[in-house]
């Protein structure tokens, strides 16, 4: 249920869902092969995937929000800052509160939402305590050893603009990737550390404001993606709403 459709007259339908969603997506260069709604293709394609019977309610994907200093640099990007997100979403979230619902599900697209994402929902839940948050970053709903035997050979393809994501546009916006035979690619760069750690750069290594061996992409390994990645956040929503 979406909703943008519901009718004034039809508001029980609103207040009586088990949960809401709110996607989360980003206006974003992803690199000469990619369109720049990518991640509001994303967030409204997995919104979209889930499951009806859950009994959930679909707001309106966010489409623009805080992008990192390594894209703000290239054309095309619209970046708004951090603590106006933050507040935004407050507002977003207090609102659907204030209908009934309890249990906010932030279906998210963008890394640039994963700090701010959090931050609301340590604050909301410290307002309304009986409020619940379940923050999903799509992409994680498959395991890297599942992405690889689904074809992603090279798995940091994973990140900005890479097969990963492309391939997985691709399967919900199959007209609007367009991977050229001399288009850049880029290997990965050796890891600090067998441990897990946080890099943030303005111009990181091996990039362009994408990165990724993108000749990986492609329609059929993004259906693939988008289909294991589909079956986990239902059940992951089923287990959260019981």
């Amino acid at each position: 249920m979406k909703a943008i459709d519901i009718h004034g007259r039809e508001l029980d339908e609103l207040t009586d869902a088990k949960f809401a969603v709110v996607p989360l997506g980003s206006f974003e260069y992803h690199g000469p092969h990619s369109p720049l709604g990518t991640d509001i293709f994303l967030a409204d394609g997995f919104g979209n995937k889930i499951n009806t019977e859950l009994g959930g309610v679909i707001f309106p994907t966010v489409p623009y929000t805080a992008c990192p200093g390594k894209t703000v640099k290239y054309n095309g990007t619209i970046p708004i800052r951090s603590s106006i997100v933050q507040e935004y979403l407050i507002d977003i979230v207090d609102g659907i509160i204030n209908q009934g619902i309890e249990k906010i599900l932030l279906l998210n697209a963008h890394d640039g939402n994963i700090g701010i994402s959090r931050t609301v929902a340590e604050y909301v839940t410290s307002k309304h305590n009986n409020t619940s948050f379940l923050l999903i970053n799509w992409w994680q709903m498959v395991e890297i050893e599942k992405a690889k035997e689904l074809g992603m050979v090279y798995t940091k393809g994973r990140g900005h603009g890479g097969p990963y994501e492309m391939s997985a546009t691709k399967a919900f916006q199959p007209h609007l990737v367009h991977i050229q035979e001399g288009d850049t690619e880029f290997p990965d760069v050796e890891k600090l550390s067998p441990q897990p750690y946080t890099l943030v750069e303005g111009n990181p290594k091996s990039w362009d404001g994408y990165t990724g061996l993108i000749q990986q992409t492609s329609f059929e390994m993004g259906k693939k993606i988008v289909a294991e990645a589909t079956d986990n956040l239902n059940r992951l929503i089923e287990n959260w709403i019981q």
